[in-house]
């Protein structure tokens, strides 16, 4: 009789690649490790690269823990074209002329959206109202009430200025659509925008940089996976399974 697979627990990070929704990483991974019980701490849009906690077995419990932890993201803004979903995935709504603007203008703007503030979020976004995620009801083109959400924005960094594009780095709380704030910093910047680009590059202490790609995922051992496995309670220590 052959023997049963042990089921692997712990915390996995992943570097997610673009064109992937979070759920498709969780397929992958089920289908790699031959297991059912999988989650993630914090989804990322299809169009979104890099940092997504993975949690295997039992680590699943502590999903809300993570989930709560404050994020940071690189990426790239579009001046001069908004589109419907606020990032390069949507359908272009509308083409401004983007002002000679100078860099310590765009710094300042950044600056302006620093701190405690309320965040609509978009219509195309997985919250649910009446049970339906908004995205279904943005793809019939409708356009219905959301109620506002508490966030922070510790840092907005300007890396680069060529225009028409903005690279950045962000440090924020957690459920801040980062394709909103561009999506605003456009319309303060008086010619709209979107995110063409977006990485998320750490949550919390953990870091991208200690993530492995599924492709890699895919060439490993499950010994070797095991290995690159944080345990739970390194992971949080307060919390007691």
């Amino acid at each position: 009789m052959q023997a049963l697979q042990k089921e692997l627990e712990g915390v996995l990070l992943i570097d997610k690649p673009r064109d992937h929704t979070s759920h498709d990483v969780v397929a992958r991974l089920r289908g790699k490790l031959r297991m059912r019980k999988i989650g993630h701490a914090g989804t990322l849009d299809p169009m979104a690269t890099g940092l997504l906690i993975m949690l295997l077995g039992r680590a699943t419990r502590v999903s809300q823990f993570l989930i709560s932890l404050d994020k940071e993201y690189e990426g790239t803004i579009e001046l001069g074209k908004t589109t419907d979903s606020q990032d390069a995935d949507g359908q272009v709504m509308e083409t401004r002329p983007v002002p000679p603007l100078t860099e310590a203008e765009v710094r300042a703007a950044m600056h302006g959206f620093l701190g405690d503030q309320y965040q609509i979020p978009p219509m195309f976004s997985a919250i649910k109202i009446d049970g339906v995620p908004l995205y279904k009801k943005a793809r019939k083109g409708e356009d219905v009430e959301r109620e506002p959400r508490f966030i922070r924005v510790m840092a907005w960094d300007l890396l680069r200025f060529a225009t028409p594009h903005i690279d950045f780095r962000m440090r924020c709380t957690k459920g801040t659509y980062v394709r909103t704030l561009a999506h605003d910093l456009g319309t303060k910047l008086g010619c709209g925008a979107h995110l063409s680009a977006l990485r998320r590059t750490a949550t919390d202490r953990f870091n991208v940089s200690d993530a492995l790609t599924l492709d890699r995922i895919e060439q490993l051992s499950l010994p070797e996976i095991e290995k690159r496995l944080i345990p739970v309670h390194q992971a949080v220590p307060t919390v007691a399974l």
